[in-house]
């Protein structure tokens, strides 16, 4: 099958399962709430989807590529994905059952947050020609140390672990916020797992390491 037809397939299949977890426990296709989550999710992803397809598609076919080869990756990736359809699940219930309250200016608040870091994650994109979805090293893969790889080692996980658990308040729910913020050590885990991997493979990695000293946040860690 062609690749940008999967490509379609997927992100699809992948915005039509994240409606139905939030919508069927919600009851109601009357939950703002949800389609506000659905147009912060689809709008920027379709949108540099498309700029991908034209002016980087080699790029967006590493990130077609999810399957981990190392165990360890394999159970984080499992986790994250149970811990997000357990926070969707619940944000649709607690709609329903009017569990949470959470003021207009949090969730408008949480969707600029989100957009903020989906443009840092674009720009992670832009900067780093090697970047995939998985934890591996290329034959021809150098050391990316400009930009914002020139501030923290993983600009993209700084990115990612700011907008998971804005997507708990976009949804309008504490309960799927606190569920989300369980992510944030599963990222941690990973990133020390994939650090690894790049130092026993990826020449220049270690002495990259030594000149940027953080990972994720610059001045703590």
């Amino acid at each position: 099958m062609n690749k940008w037809i999967r490509l379609f397939i997927r992100f699809f299949l992948g915005i039509a399962m994240v409606g139905a977890l939030v919508f069927i426990p919600a009851g109601t296709i009357q939950f703002w709430h949800g389609w506000l989550f659905l147009t912060v999710l689809t709008i920027p992803m379709a949108a540099s989807g498309v700029m991908l397809m034209i002016n980087a598609p080699e790029v967006l076919t590493k990130r077609l590529d999810t399957k981990e080869n190392e165990p360890i990756q394999r159970r984080i990736i499992l986790s994250i994905g149970i811990i997000f359809c357990a926070a969707f699940i619940c944000a649709g219930l607690d709609f329903r059952f009017s569990w949470s309250r959470i003021p207009l200016w949090v969730v408008l608040t949480a969707s600029a947050v989100y957009l903020m870091g989906y443009g840092v994650y674009v720009e992670v994109i832009r900067e780093n020609a090697w970047i995939s979805r998985t934890v591996k090293v290329e034959s021809e893969q150098r050391v990316v140390d400009k930009g914002l790889y020139g501030l923290v080692r993983h600009p993209m996980y700084t990115a990612v672990m700011v907008m998971f658990p804005m997507c708990g308040l976009i949804l309008g729910s504490w309960i799927a916020f606190l569920l989300l913020l369980g992510i944030i050590p599963l990222m941690i885990l990973r990133i020390q797992a994939e650090e690894e991997t790049l130092k026993k493979s990826l020449d220049g990695y270690a002495a990259y390491t030594a000149k940027v000293r953080y990972r994720l946040i610059p001045g703590l860690w």
